[in-house]
């Protein structure tokens, strides 16, 4: 069954009755650009296929009730919250997550009550942002239910990155997580078999061609079932080092820092400091230089850019563990192209760029790897890159992805497979 599907379903067994609505966003893989996002720099995600659907229903009382179905099919429900005295702190858990939503969307002028129930198929805790997925489908179903569509032609409508940045906020003063822009922009902003290349600081975007099958490529994602959380500790440090090293450097964000100049900056710095700042100023560069080669066609030498990302996320900002290096070895070792760990680090996944041919053996060499070091079996799937935005019918069962029929303003997103 479609997340669409289960969204409505669950929806009938929670209240009785079909939505007016159902609303999607994907997870994303960020192909490179790691940790620059928050440092005014650049990054390059595409959308996954697999998406978190919001089903949805107006209230009158100003009251948001959210049910969300788990892996296991069981439902949990947040009760019934008042918007109009949401704040910072008074929302535990995941019902935190659309919670700062409705709550940054009240602040905008969209106070309206609603009931939710929100299934989907993003893996949690994988560092393919489910928790933005989530955020962002509540967004669209509260704005829907408003009547407005992002883009549209109402005065009123906000643009794709103004809601982006709206769930942002939500993550960053609501739940407690301090990250960038990178995960929202790609849930909002992706397109089918295009990569999305996004200036942070500017906000401009270009999407760039990821033809993987005419190139007879695949992304390979690992999943190697280790969990991280934006909200601990070990993302916000290496972020306020960023920022204290600019502040340092005399400048905005440590994109200001170039190649040319880095090593006069890295002089002036404290020793704790120098990995951090290394990092984002290569990384930086490693995504212009990939972006490059995509847009000459020439997707099957972006590998070792890959690999020199996670050498860099391993060494200098240490956010990779025992089980994402594992499956970068392993991967590179059985024939990948190239490969490296996604998302914030400390556990998720690793992602391989692999020929066709090479698919099986890569996969089965990073299973026996894991077997070998008594590791859990890493859950393993391929990925292709659709848009996003869309709005499902009622029914859920217009028979594509997710049971979705497209919005007027959305790219549109493959059909199922």
């Amino acid at each position: 069954m479609s997340p669409a599907s289960e969204a409505v379903a669950a929806f009938r067994t929670v209240h009785g009755t079909a939505p007016a609505g159902v609303w999607s966003a994907p997870g994303r893989v960020n192909l490179i650009g790691e940790h620059t996002d928050y440092n005014d720099g650049f990054v390059l995600p595409f959308a996954l296929p697999h998406r978190l659907a919001a089903a949805a229903s107006p209230r009158e009382d100003g009251v948001l009730s959210v049910a969300t179905l788990g892996d296991d099919g069981q439902l949990q429900r947040s009760g019934e919250l008042k918007i109009a005295d949401l704040a910072p702190g008074t929302v535990d858990g995941w019902a935190a997550y659309p919670a700062g939503v409705a709550w940054v969307l009240r602040d905008q002028g969209f106070a309206n009550g609603a009931d939710l129930v929100i299934a989907g198929d993003v893996p949690s805790g994988a560092g393919l942002s489910s928790s933005h997925a989530l955020e962002c489908a509540v967004s669209l179903a509260l704005l829907g239910l408003a009547g407005l569509e992002l883009d549209g032609s109402r005065a009123e409508a906000p643009t794709r990155p103004q809601v982006a940045r709206w769930v942002q906020r939500s993550e960053n003063d609501f739940v407690g997580a301090p990250t960038g822009l990178l995960d929202q922009t790609a849930s909002l902003c992706c397109t089918e078999s295009h990569v999305l290349f996004l200036d942070v600081r500017s906000g401009e975007q270009e999407q760039v061609p990821f033809g993987l099958a005419e190139a007879g490529l695949q992304v390979l994602i690992m999943d190697t079932r280790t969990k991280h959380s934006h909200a601990e500790g070990g993302y916000g440090e290496r972020r306020r080092g960023t920022e204290r090293a600019a502040e340092l450097l005399g400048v905005k964000a440590l994109r200001d820092v170039t190649v040319e100049g880095l090593a006069d900056a890295l002089d002036r710095l404290p020793a704790d400091l120098v990995p951090l700042v290394r990092h984002v100023v290569t990384e930086n560069q490693r995504v212009l230089e990939t972006v490059e080669l995509l847009r000459a066609g020439r997707l099957a030498e972006i590998g070792p850019y890959l690999d020199a990302s996670h050498v860099s996320m391993r060494d200098d900002y240490r956010i990779s563990t025992a089980e994402l290096d594992l499956a970068v070895d392993s991967a590179r070792a059985a024939g990948a192209l190239g490969s490296r760990m996604t998302g914030g680090g400390f556990g998720g996944s690793a992602i391989a760029l692999v020929r066709d041919a090479d698919l099986e053996r890569v996969k089965e060499a990073v299973e026996a790897a894991y077997e070998k070091a008594g590791y859990r079996r890493p859950r393993m799937f391929t990925a292709l890159g659709p848009g996003s935005l869309w709005r499902c019918s009622p029914s859920g069962s217009c028979g594509r992805r997710g049971g979705c029929s497209p919005s007027a303003s959305s790219p549109p997103l493959l059909p199922g497979r």
